[in-house]
């Protein structure tokens, strides 16, 4: 996949879930966003009221994380962070699926668990990306997870959260594509720090990238040095 630096910004989901991170970081990280015209900034809930100020009348989405990281949470509760976020100025909401239920072999209440809060979601005019850590999910989930965000009416199936023992894989991706039977994009996330790395997961099928290796990652497009900048996980 060949694109310009630009088309190559606006598939970032710029990235600051570090739990060190300080209202600095966050400003900087909207700033960088802005300029840079990156698909939208991915913080905490509780940093969304400062995204929106720093970001206001550029026109830069402000997604915030739901249910995060562990996905183990009622979803009265994940409900309840939604409107939150919404109410905050968030534009967009990565939900954590309860993956463990899934495992477990809980699909029918995951499922309804992803389409409540998709529906919710997209009352309030937010779009909703379902993370399903597909490092913790063995192969014979990855397929059940994509049906369930597809008969949710999820705008994406997300990978992984950036906490997990791996971020995003090529396979993981290829084999959703191959399968998806609608419109459903796809968003990958956690280990991507260089432009190789992005370039692979891109032409697996990802039109989203979380990162917090963005603005890194497209200097090296521009021709700078490759780095190992970005900070934590993700």
């Amino acid at each position: 996949m060949n694109l310009s630096p630009a088309q190559l910004a606006a598939t970032f989901d710029s990235t600051n879930l570090r739990l060190d991170a300080t209202h600095a970081d966050i400003e900087k990280l909207c700033r960088e966003a802005a300029e840079q015209r990156f698909a939208c900034v991915m913080i905490y809930p509780s940093s969304v009221s400062l995204a929106a100020r720093v970001l206001k009348g550029t026109g830069t989405p402000i997604g915030t994380v739901i249910g995060f990281p562990s996905g183990r949470f009622a979803t009265t509760a994940k409900a309840a962070e939604i409107e939150a976020a919404h109410a905050a100025g968030a534009h967009e909401v990565d939900i954590v699926m309860n993956y463990a239920a899934l495992r477990e072999g809980e699909t029918t209440a995951v499922a309804a668990e992803v389409s409540q809060l998709t529906t919710l979601a997209h009352k309030l005019g937010l779009l909703i990306k379902v993370i399903v850590e597909t490092c913790y999910l063995p192969e014979t989930c990855l397929l059940p997870a994509l049906k369930i965000c597809e008969d949710a009416g999820a705008d994406f199936i997300k990978t992984s959260t950036g906490f997990g023992s791996a971020g995003a894989k090529a396979e993981h991706l290829a084999l959703w594509a191959a399968n998806r039977r609608g419109k459903i994009q796809l968003k990958a996330a956690g280990g991507i720090k260089t432009l190789a790395d992005a370039k692979v997961l891109l032409a697996a099928g990802a039109t989203r990238l979380g990162t917090s290796s963005a603005a890194a990652i497209v200097a090296e497009a521009r021709g700078a040095t490759p780095t190992a900048a970005g900070s934590g996980t993700y």
